[in-house]
């Protein structure tokens, strides 16, 4: 398989400037030839309500990224007649249009290109398709990031967080759902009882505190405006569509690529994990049936370690790894990251009581996740290669290795020079030329 990039767009960062050495940059907007992508399964979700008579404009941020293209795709094409949705997105390094292409031709379906942090980029959308209900995913989310560059995370989810917070409450919106995680709650000890929404929250580490915050903006916004709020907090989710970085994914093309699982630590913490299917159907149920004001956990009771997850994508390939020497040959011990939670558990009763529960066990969506990247995942992003890496470092759409980023000369150096296309600083090409 290849990728065919856009024409109309250079490689370049985020802030347009060319590359610096040793440097992947994404292109968001690259897409496949026709006949690849028109292989691609369309997956949503299987859940399909009575539509809400107050609901017509729907504004999903983030709707180019997994778990929102999911939700995009199902609200699209199982509702072609009654909601308009419009996917607004920043095109970061994890999304990509490739995971909304097949709707391009729908009458009720819009991309926005825009960034949550931007209160005009905001105003714009809401005023412009006369949105009634918002649907908040687009955040960082990856918490390996979280350990090098805590700024973007708070900015983003805290910060975009309040940017949206505010645009809907000067609109009038009339429903928004706000997409949180399980990693609010923190580190739940072996044996203590599964956490319902009232607990307390206790993050732990840069990233979920980022979403306790923005928690925080969202309880304040309910209680002094009385914004129509809805609060979701969900479990790892996995499935087709998920940008390598995270574990599942990551292990699937390093496999496929016959290389080693980095496996941070022992391996023994452990997350509970929910197919992306059956996150979609959660959310619309909780989008159709849910009460304003209400805080809902999506919860799953496939508890695996990291561990069990090399193990089960070893089954997958056949790769034998039943002795010390054959894992030995398959699975690679890397530094844990600075702080790791052992587990997190969440109570679904709530959720269930509105008539959800997942149907898709761990064993057969990660059957039909190794599928899709063996089909798909070499061509879906790009050059995926540094993503693949142990604690890879990301700064707009452009990627580095660990190694390599640490080798880079301090932002702070003043100017650069362009060789060959490529945008070095003074004092790294000083060194390369033996200066």
């Amino acid at each position: 398989m290849s990728a065919v990039e856009s024409p109309d767009l250079e490689p370049r960062a985020a802030n347009g400037v060319k590359k610096r050495r040793n440097s992947t940059i994404l292109n968001p907007r690259s897409y496949l030839t026709t006949e690849l992508w028109k292989q691609a399964p369309v997956l949503k979700g299987s859940t399909r309500f009575e539509p809400l008579a107050d609901a017509r404009n729907i504004l999903v941020t983030g709707g180019a990224g997994f778990i929102a293209c999911w939700f995009v795709r199902h609200l699209t094409l199982t509702y072609p007649d009654h909601y308009n949705v419009i996917s607004f997105d920043k095109l970061d390094y994890c999304a990509t249009l490739n995971n909304t292409r097949v709707l391009d031709d729908s009458p009720n379906f819009t991309f926005e290109q825009g960034d949550i942090t931007s209160p005009s980029d905001i105003k714009r959308v809401l005023r412009k398709h006369k949105i009634d209900t918002v649907f908040h995913f687009a955040a960082q989310s990856h918490v390996d990031l979280s350990f090098g560059n805590s700024y973007q995370f708070t900015n983003t989810n805290v910060y975009g967080t309040h940017v949206l917070l505010e645009r809907a409450r000067e609109h009038g919106v009339t429903k928004f759902i706000h997409i949180s995680t399980d990693e609010v709650y923190g580190d739940v000890p072996i044996g203590a009882a599964d956490l319902a929404e009232t607990s307390i929250l206790a993050p732990t580490n840069p990233y979920s505190a980022s979403k306790a915050a923005a928690e925080m903006m969202v309880s304040a916004y309910r209680s002094s405006f009385k914004l129509p709020l809805i609060t979701v907090r969900s479990n790892n989710v996995y499935g087709p569509h998920q940008f390598p970085e995270k574990i599942i994914p990551k292990f699937i093309m390093l496999l496929q690529r016959q290389s080693k699982l980095l496996l941070h630590g022992d391996g023994s913490p452990t997350r509970r994990y929910v197919y992306a299917g059956d996150i979609v159907d959660a959310l619309d149920t909780i989008f159709h049936k849910g009460t304003i004001g209400q805080i809902y956990n999506i919860a799953s009771k496939d508890e695996i370690s990291n561990t069990e997850i090399c193990h089960k994508l070893l089954n997958i390939f056949g790769l034998p790894h039943s002795t010390p020497a054959e894992l030995e040959k398959w699975v690679q011990h890397t530094e844990d990251r600075p702080f790791n939670d052992q587990r997190y558990a969440t109570d679904g009763t709530k959720l269930s009581h509105l008539g959800w529960s997942p149907k898709t066990s761990f064993d057969e969506g990660l059957k039909i996740t190794v599928d899709w990247y063996w089909r798909f995942g070499e061509v879906w992003w790009g050059d995926i290669s540094r993503v693949l890496t142990s604690f890879p470092v990301v700064e707009g759409t452009e990627i580095w290795t660990k190694e390599e980023h640490e080798a880079l000369p301090s932002d702070s150096e003043e100017g650069g020079v362009e060789e060959n296309g490529t945008v070095w600083m003074k004092r790294a090409l000083e060194r390369l030329n033996g200066a």
